[in-house]
C-alpha cells in the first residue's frame, strides 16, 4: 500500500505549501506560424488566446484554406524569429520591429510587427471548421511563399481584435485560440519522450510533437491524468487527451515523410491500448491539451509562464480511458 501511495503521490504532486511539484517546466516553445518551426523562449506571457505570438500567423493556398505539415512537409523547414524581447510581459512593438523568416534556397523575408495605417483583410480564411477574416501581410509576403511552395499562398494574421475561434464546448467553454489546431496549450512530458525512444531504432525529438510547454521530472505519460495544474500561480485544466495525426512522423529538420514514431505507438499508444471503453481504437495519443483559467478573466501582472517553474497537480483523471480525449 506505501509504495502505491508513494507513485500515486509522485504522479499528483503538490499544490500546497511545503509540497512537492509533480514536475518543473523544462523548455517552453512557439510557434509563431502555425505549422512552421518553432522557437524555444524563457519565457512566455498568457493571453486571451493562449501563449502570446503562438500561431498568430497563417499559411493559406489561393483559396484561403489553412496550410499544414499534413500535406505541405517542407513547412517544418520555415523558421520565424521575433525579437527576443517580444516574450517579456510588457513589451510593445516598434516601427522596426520584425518577424524574420528563413528557409532553404530563399532571402530573408522581413514581416513588420507594428500595423501602419490601414491594413489590408483577407475574407474567407479558413482552418479546419472555422472561417474568418485575417490581416493580409501583403505582396512581398506572398511572393515568398508562392516561390517556397511552387503555388499561389499567402501568409495571414490573427485579427485578435474583431476575431473569435471558440475552443470545442464539449471539451473547454468560454476559451478562445488563434490558428492553433483546437486548444490554447500542450504539454508533453520529457518522461514521456524518453519512454517513446527507449522502444524507437532511433530516437526522436520533442519537436516531432510540438507542445507548447515540456515538463520534466515525473513519470512517463503522467500527463495523461493531470486534470487541474498550478504552473507557478496560474491555473491550468488539462481537457483533452491529444490525438496525433501524421505530422509526428515528419522530420522536422529534413521536411520528409517516414513511419515512426506512430508505427510504434500504435502498438501501446493507442485508444484500444489506453482508452479500451471508446471508440477511435486506431488513434494514437501523446500530452495533454490545457486550458488557462486566468486567461479569461480580467487582465493582471504576472501572467506569464517561465522555465524552471513548478508544476503542481491538484486533481486527476482515475486513468486514460476516464480521460477526454
Amino acid at each position: 500500500m506505501e509504495k502505491a501511495a508513494s507513485f500515486l503521490s509522485s504522479l499528483i504532486g503538490g499544490g500546497g505549501a511545503g509540497e512537492e511539484p509533480a514536475a518543473t517546466v523544462a523548455s517552453i516553445l512557439i510557434y509563431p506560424i502555425k505549422s512552421c518551426k518553432g522557437v524555444s523562449v524563457p519565457q512566455a506571457p498568457v493571453t486571451s488566446f493562449g501563449f502570446r505570438w503562438d500561431r498568430q500567423w497563417l499559411v493559406v493556398s489561393a483559396k484561403g484554406r489553412a496550410l499544414t505539415q499534413r500535406v505541405e512537409p517542407k513547412m517544418a523547414l520555415v523558421e520565424a524569429e521575433l525579437p527576443p524581447e517580444a516574450f517579456d510581459e510588457d513589451w510593445q512593438s516598434t516601427p522596426d520591429s520584425c518577424l524574420v523568416i528563413r528557409a532553404p534556397g530563399m532571402d530573408t523575408l522581413k514581416v513588420p510587427l507594428a500595423a501602419e495605417g490601414e491594413r489590408a483583410t483577407l475574407d474567407g480564411v479558413s482552418v479546419w471548421e472555422w472561417s474568418g477574416s485575417a490581416y493580409d501581410e501583403g505582396a512581398q509576403a506572398t511572393e515568398w511563399f508562392s516561390a517556397y511552395f511552387g503555388k499561389p499562398t499567402r501568409l495571414v494574421r490573427f485579427k485578435e481584435d474583431t476575431e473569435i475561434r471558440p475552443t470545442d464546448p464539449d471539451y473547454a467553454q468560454g476559451y478562445k485560440i488563434t490558428f492553433t489546431d483546437a486548444f490554447p496549450f500542450l504539454m508533453a512530458s520529457q518522461g514521456s519522450l524518453d519512454a517513446l525512444n527507449e522502444l524507437l531504432k532511433e530516437p526522436v525529438p520533442i519537436d516531432r510533437f510540438r507542445p507548447n510547454i515540456v515538463v520534466d521530472g515525473c513519470h512517463p505519460y503522467s500527463e495523461d491524468l493531470w486534470k487541474a495544474l498550478k504552473i507557478n500561480t496560474l491555473s491550468f485544466e488539462g481537457v483533452k487527451l491529444c490525438a496525433r495525426c501524421k505530422v509526428p512522423t515528419v522530420n522536422q529538420d529534413t521536411g520528409m515523410f517516414g513511419t515512426e514514431p506512430t508505427e510504434t505507438m500504435l502498438t501501446f499508444r493507442s485508444g484500444e491500448a489506453i482508452r479500451p471503453s471508446h471508440k477511435n481504437k486506431q488513434k494514437v495519443y501523446f500530452g495533454q491539451n490545457l486550458v488557462c483559467k486566468e486567461s479569461v478573466s480580467a487582465k493582471g501582472k504576472g501572467r506569464v509562464v517561465k522555465v524552471g517553474d513548478p508544476v503542481y497537480v491538484l486533481q486527476t483523471y482515475p486513468s486514460p480511458n476516464e480521460a477526454p480525449a
